[in-house]
């Protein structure tokens, strides 16, 4: 991995280089995308059918598009008792971890009468998007299904892309089981999404879409907001390890290459106050490298998005940290629960050697969908909040209203809004 030392020069290189990984500079596969949302939008079922046998090789209909239950039933045969247990004890870990993050209506009444609340409704029906393809992502499912099951949710609907055999990834189907997906549909891509938005004869129309994806998905989401609500239009994976002279460079260097053998534009970040450390982790990773299953990937990936800073001090390597905002960040510093409180802008933050980024991913129970490219200054990772609306309750007694209508109309009156001032006044005058 390249070494460089951190200054404004290298760090403004670095930011710009990030951003080129934004979903936002995706344009030239928007006309694409925005004639198969065209398309499912007007013709509905026979789109969704035409797009998976040219995306997918898979041939599906009203009749086999949706998994049946004997579907899932034959995937619990394909998937390892091991393993199941292993998704069991993942979902259980995902579950208490966002019942901590329910919500409930409140209500405060004054003596006056006068009541003002807040009432907390989950959406009726989701819709979660699973990749496929050449991967399975049980792990996905997982953590987009579960908080919304949390937050009480009417109704989840799946769409994953089936292979060419119309049948989908059993790891997939179990997991989708296990959290408790309602209806389960073979199509992927941005027909699924628009499928989703817009409904279909065969799958209904969604109040909101989650779940990552390729390109395609992404600019879906991105363009059918406001039909639906979406949770994020996600980028490359990426991490950013914070560390001083004490952490272990195998450590590192390891956690680095977790997120660079995701794809060629994933983003691996090292910024230290030690240049020992920063030669040792290069070192390492050369090594990792020729070591790992995908190490191709992951040395392409490295070579466009990987770097290590060298900091004059802690404070400058944590400030570099807060601009960069990233997906992952670990802290494997001499006190790094300190240096956590000064963290201001990451998704996930991962304390200490031992807490290494797979932890997030897999098991832990904090949610792994997380904020990319930088948006982590402003956004969170996905939890039961994205899964529930919330209504502002509002009710006066005459008593109280008496006491303020005065203002209300003086109020209104100043915006020359006359008809908001006579909706207040007329419950004071004289018939």
């Amino acid at each position: 991995m390249r070494i460089e030392k951190l200054d404004s020069s290298t760090k403004k290189n670095l930011l710009e280089d990030l951003l080129k990984r934004s979903p936002n500079s995706y344009g030239k596969y928007e006309a694409s995308v925005k004639e198969i949302l065209d398309c499912v939008k007007n013709r509905g079922d026979e789109a969704v059918f035409a797009y998976t046998k040219q995306f997918d090789g898979a041939v599906t209909d009203a009749s086999n598009i949706q998994v049946t239950e004997e579907e899932i039933q034959e995937a619990y045969g394909l998937v390892d008792e091991s393993l199941l247990a292993v998704i069991r004890k993942s979902k259980e870990n995902i579950r208490v971890y966002h019942e901590k993050q329910r919500q409930y209506s409140w209500f405060d009444s004054k003596p006056d009468g006068t009541i003002l609340g807040q009432k907390i409704t989950p959406l009726e029906r989701v819709g979660v998007y699973v990749p496929g393809g050449k991967a399975a992502y049980p792990s996905s499912v997982l953590m987009n299904i579960m908080p919304a099951k949390v937050a009480g949710v009417d109704e989840i609907i799946m769409v994953t892309p089936p292979g060419k055999d119309g049948k989908v990834t059993p790891t997939t189907l179990v997991a989708a089981k296990e959290a408790g997906a309602g209806r389960i549909y073979k199509v992927g891509g941005a027909q699924a999404v628009a499928a989703l938005a817009f409904g279909t004869e065969s799958i209904p129309k969604v109040d909101k879409i989650v779940g990552p994806g390729n390109i395609y998905v992404a600019l879906a989401k991105k363009s059918v907001y406001g039909y639906v609500n979406i949770d994020s239009i996600a980028g490359p994976s990426e991490i950013l390890v914070l560390a001083d002279e004490t952490a272990n460079p195998r450590y590192v260097a390891a956690d680095l290459l977790s997120q660079a053998e995701h794809d060629e534009m994933a983003s691996a970040i090292l910024v230290t106050t030690s240049m020992e450390l920063a030669e040792k982790v290069s070192e390492q990773t050369d090594i990792f490298v020729r070591e790992l299953s995908r190490g191709e990937i992951i040395r392409k990936s490295l070579d466009n998005y990987g770097h290590i800073l060298v900091a004059d001090t802690l404070e400058d390597a944590i400030d570099a940290a807060n601009e960069i905002a990233s997906e992952h960040l670990e802290i494997m510093t001499a006190n790094p629960f300190e240096v956590m409180t000064r963290i201001r802008n990451a998704g996930a933050i991962f304390i200490g050697e031992n807490s290494s980024e797979p932890l997030g991913d897999y098991f832990a129970g904090p949610n792994h969908v997380l904020p990319t490219n930088g948006t982590a200054r402003f956004f969170s990772p996905l939890s039961v909040d994205d899964f529930i609306k919330k209504s502002s309750i509002i009710s006066y007694s005459r008593e109280a209203l008496e006491a303020a209508h005065r203002d209300i109309e003086a109020f209104a009156e100043a915006e020359r809004l006359t008809a908001h001032a006579n909706s207040v006044r007329v419950r004071f005058q004289e018939d």
